[in-house]
């Protein structure tokens, strides 16, 4: 696939979806070169045990890549450590003793059964790059979409596979890249509190070597799902 099929790949996503934020890509890269500019921000203060990042978590970055593309160094998602975990910059016996993981694993948040089951990524990054999908600058892994209930209603009947998670959000990704799964989120509450994502709004992950196949299954069903609401609504005038 080169960049101006990803980029009519993108438009047609968004249109079948009505997407109302634009569809990301994220690249998982082996090299720290890059000819995308660096995220624009400051890493404040580290927290007492150490933590900090140029974002208070990485799936505060799918918000920002919205509306421009950029890399990122590892460093720059250290200050959650469930991010970094997923995306594979850290094992978990690196930031066990994390604040914000024990913070987790006390309330019940999370068990420490349930640690070696989350997917994370196999391979440590040495960057990664986010932006818009229609910009297509660099070819990603993995695209991500935000969804409400219609689109995922969509989704559901589209994508025979498709995988419905729920915490951490952002393990779908992982799922995504290394599993070649279809996989969406309703969502978690670390998550949500840190990117300020609607309450209407879900996530999905889709493989970029599903993405053509994907594109097209949303098509055919939205086509279907659009001739049923027609006749549903004019069915339903016979109530008013």
């Amino acid at each position: 696939m080169n960049l101006n099929q990803l980029k009519e790949l993108a438009a047609r996503l968004e249109k079948a979806l009505h997407l109302s934020s634009p569809a990301i890509g994220i690249e998982f890269s082996r090299t720290n070169e890059s000819n995308l500019d660096p995220y624009p921000a400051s890493m404040p203060e580290e927290s007492s045990d150490g933590r900090t990042g140029k974002v208070s978590a990485g799936c505060v970055f799918w918000m920002k890549a919205t509306a421009a593309s950029f890399t990122t160094d590892p460093s720059d998602h250290r200050n959650c450590s469930v991010g970094s975990l997923t995306h594979g910059i850290v094992n978990f016996d690196e930031v066990a003793s994390n604040d914000d993981i024990s913070e987790l694993l006390s309330s019940g948040w999370v068990t420490a059964e349930m640690v070696p089951l989350i997917p994370v990524i196999s391979e440590r990054p040495m960057s990664i790059n986010y932006g818009p999908l229609q910009e297509a600058s660099f070819l990603p892994d993995v695209v991500l979409i935000r969804i409400n209930g219609r689109q995922l209603m969509v989704l559901n009947d589209a994508v025979a596979d498709l995988q419905i998670e729920g915490k951490p959000q952002c393990h779908i990704v992982a799922m995504a890249k290394e599993y070649g799964k279809v996989a969406a989120s309703v969502g978690c509450a670390l998550s949500r509190s840190r990117t300020g994502m609607s309450v209407n709004e879900m996530t999905c992950a889709i493989p970029i070597d599903r993405l053509e196949t994907v594109v097209e299954e949303i098509e055919s069903t939205s086509k279907v799902d659009s001739g049923v609401a027609k006749y549903a609504a004019q069915d339903a005038r016979r109530f008013l």
